[in-house]
């Protein structure tokens, strides 16, 4: 029963008050029409409870725009949403078409800085030349930028819940080596301030590939502002550098924008509660303002945090992902490459959502801390 304007409302209810459920909520598919975005297909969800996203199926079905009753959840780029046919995939190319946005998928083969693996499982699919001995592998892998095919999105009655979707599916592709394939799916609930994202990473070629997947959840201003804060369950931290280790006190909480800032990574071990989910939030009390994630850490057992408080660049990245981003040849020897096998597929759910209010901050943070 969906929850509108104050009071909850059955199907009937609502039905009988409007011409049609669009103008309440809904989801459209449309086409952006200029400059480096020409052409880029773009799905609008409207939740109807301020809640509003898009997801890009030209961008691997990730979600660019999100706001909540006219506050903007996520940090933006200045590259713009920018088309698929102007990715660089060699070394840091992929910063050109990062537009930010509430959720980029970095993977699916690699995920990570940009570098060269030399025990790579289909070396001749990514050496250059021939030359297996040199496989490059370019920044945070190429799921981002792949257009999704088999789009679809709709809404539809389930009891007296209006559910909103759309689907796609990308693929990983090349001759020689791995076929891997996502199919993703976005899903919100008229009334709800949340949405759920579900996927299906399947191997469907004939040989054996790496999966390496990262979700890179961007929260930007107003949410991220001087005094705004992490909230999650952590049992330990762990520095990437020597610049995120100068930063460690304050790991957990923003400034306003610095200049000459440089980027701090952690590695955050959480602690999942009794029915295995890690839930983590970005929280602006002042504001009365919070974005949360939650996943299973089943199937996500690792988190880092990109805490970027630059000029221009002013983000806090919250990633749950299945390993940590130190390239593939260190995950490798620390054996945790996780490994497809030809028909071998794996299942990955996030939910992303609103937490409105100072008291719905502060029993979020209570409930997390006591898990």
């Amino acid at each position: 029963m969906a929850e509108l304007f104050g009071r909850r409302v059955s199907r009937e209810e609502l039905l009988r008050r409007v011409g049609d459920v669009s103008q309440l909520g809904g989801v459209r598919l449309v086409k952006l029409a200029d400059g480096p975005e020409a052409g880029v297909r773009a799905i609008d969800f409207r939740t109807g409870s301020g809640l509003n996203f898009t997801v890009l199926p030209d961008r691997g079905m990730d979600i660019s725009w999100a706001e909540y009753k006219g506050m903007s959840l996520c940090w933006h780029s200045a590259t713009g949403q920018v088309g698929p046919w102007f990715y660089e995939p060699e070394g840091f190319g992929w910063l050109r078409s990062f537009y930010g946005g509430l959720l980029v998928t970095c993977g699916l083969t690699y995920m990570g800085a940009p570098g060269e693996d030399p025990e790579a499982e289909n070396p001749v699919s990514a050496a250059p030349f021939g030359d297996v001995s040199k496989v490059y592998l370019g920044l945070h892998g190429r799921a981002s930028n792949i257009p999704a095919r088999n789009v679809k999105a709709d809404g539809e009655w389930r009891g007296d819940d209006y559910v909103m979707w759309a689907e796609g599916r990308i693929r990983e592709a090349t001759v020689f080596g791995e076929v891997v394939e996502l199919r993703r799916r976005v899903e919100a609930v008229l009334g709800e301030r949340r949405l759920f994202v579900k996927d299906v990473v399947r191997n469907i070629g004939y040989v054996k590939a790496p999966l390496m997947i990262l979700y890179h959840i961007n929260i930007g201003f107003p949410v991220v502002d001087e005094g705004s804060r992490l909230v999650a369950p952590v049992e330990g931290v762990e520095p990437r550098d020597e610049d995120a280790e100068r930063g460690l006190s304050e790991y957990d909480r923003f400034s306003a924008p610095v200049k000459g800032f440089r980027e701090q990574v952690y590695f955050l071990d959480m602690r999942p509660d009794p029915e295995g989910f890690v839930r983590a939030a970005l929280v602006n009390e002042a504001l009365g303002l919070g974005v949360y994630v939650k996943y299973r850490k089943e199937q996500l057992p690792r988190f880092i945090e990109w805490k970027m408080m630059g000029e221009g660049v002013y983000v806090v990245g919250m990633e749950p992902a299945n390993s940590l981003v130190l390239g593939r040849p260190e995950i490798r020897r620390r054996g945790e490459l996780d490994i497809l096998e030809p028909g071998e597929g794996r299942e990955f759910a996030l939910e992303i959502g609103v937490l409105e209010g100072v008291d719905e901050i502060r029993e979020f943070e209570a409930s997390v801390k006591g898990s």
